[in-house]
């Protein structure tokens, strides 16, 4: 494993930041807070022209072929910018199909997704909020020539706008088994979709309702009953991404900390002249670095398919929700009666950081995952 950049992926990383930091002003994304859509089209097309979309899909459905250690340097910088857009869901959605999809998904499906014609979502949870497949009891009966999908989606990240979303649902069985995954357009009867009010109004949910659905057997990802591992391996990379996306807003917090206690005066002096707020600055660091180590390391092992990858990818999500959200309250705490104040953008990250701990589970969970994995 290198632990360095290649010249290559620095450029990527400041190319991507020149552009977010330009097209994605806190404005803009207050802007979309309101907009009933959430996300702007305009900003979505143009990181599909540079090629983000299909960054991680194979060269011959029109993707770039690189690895998620690439793909986390543009994340990060999505992160220092709280970016309000359908990425993660949609890049989890592609990963389904390139991993179990048919070859007739696959050329359908994946070049749609690079080019940014279709958004995509992933549809797991539903009320018991479990993200272990004991909660997943969505029925999929099968009739004579089709399967039929009946119950309840919840916290559907961007589901009010996707085009297409990866449905988990019970054919059979318990626990991990009889699981299978439906990959189905949201243009059909029997779909009612309503957006959700949420804390983190950067980031849309939706709830999904599925009413006598009919999805033809042309539609399952993979193997009928055995999706569990899929959407398991999915899960991990969108762990990876998030944890990603979160060290990078975890960064810039720390900068714009950094940044005012140099400037902010009290008592005749800059406050980062004091002890106290070094301490608390120094502490914000090693949260940042620690959660960033444990990304990286995480992208490479998802990237290269080892054996504790997802193992990994808990861990990296158990450190990112940890720091993300330690360095965000302490941002606002160190920036005084402003930070308070729902016009400073602290408030931006803290929320963020709040709806992203409990997405995939918070650290808590992810942490007895990596427990058992360990056999602890």
């Amino acid at each position: 494993m290198d632990f360095g950049f290649s010249e290559e992926q620095e450029m990527l990383r400041q190319s991507a930041r020149a552009l977010l930091e330009k097209e994605c002003p806190s404005t803009l994304v207050r802007k979309m807070m309101e907009d009933e859509r959430g996300f702007d089209v305009a900003l979505w097309k143009r990181m599909a022209e540079l090629g983000w979309l299909g960054l991680v899909i194979p060269e011959e459905y029109g993707g770039g072929g690189l690895s998620y250690v690439d793909l986390i340097l543009i994340m990060e910088e999505m992160g220092r910018v709280v970016l309000p857009l359908p990425f993660i869901w949609t890049l989890m959605f592609a990963e389904a199909i390139q991993r179990a999809g048919s070859d007739g998904q696959k050329s359908t499906l994946l070049p749609k997704v690079a080019s940014g014609d279709l958004i995509g979502t992933i549809a797991y949870l539903e009320p018991s909020a479990s993200w272990s497949a004991d909660g997943i009891n969505l029925a999929a009966r099968k009739d004579d020539t089709a399967y039929v999908l009946d119950g309840t989606k919840l916290f559907i990240n961007d589901g009010h706008i996707a085009d297409w979303i990866l449905v988990a649902a019970r054919t059979a069985g318990s626990g991990e088994q009889g699981i299978s995954l439906f990959a189905i357009d949201t243009n059909r009867a029997g779909i009612n979709i309503t957006r959700l009010t949420t804390m983190d109004r950067t980031r849309k949910l939706a709830e999904i309702k599925f009413s006598g659905v009919r999805v033809e057997p042309s539609e399952i990802v993979g193997e009928p009953g055995n999706g569990w591992k899929t959407l398991s391996e999915v899960i991990d990379r969108g762990k990876v991404m998030l944890a990603g996306e979160m060290t990078g807003g975890a960064q810039k917090v720390l900068d714009l900390t950094v940044d005012y206690a140099k400037v902010r005066v009290q008592f005749g002096r800059p406050i980062g002249s004091f002890q106290a707020v070094q301490h608390k600055c120094a502490n914000m660091m090693i949260d940042v670095e620690g959660a960033k180590s444990a990304t990286y390391y995480a992208a490479w092992a998802v990237s290269n398919e080892v054996p504790e990858a997802s193992l990994a990818a808990a861990l990296a999500k158990a450190a990112a929700s940890d720091a993300f959200r330690r360095v965000s309250a302490e941002g606002i705490q160190l920036h005084g009666g402003i930070g308070f104040t729902w016009d400073h953008d602290m408030h931006l990250y803290f929320k963020r950081a709040k709806s992203s701990e409990f997405t995939f589970g918070d650290a808590n969970w992810n942490r007895e995952l990596v427990a058992q994995a360990i056999n602890l």
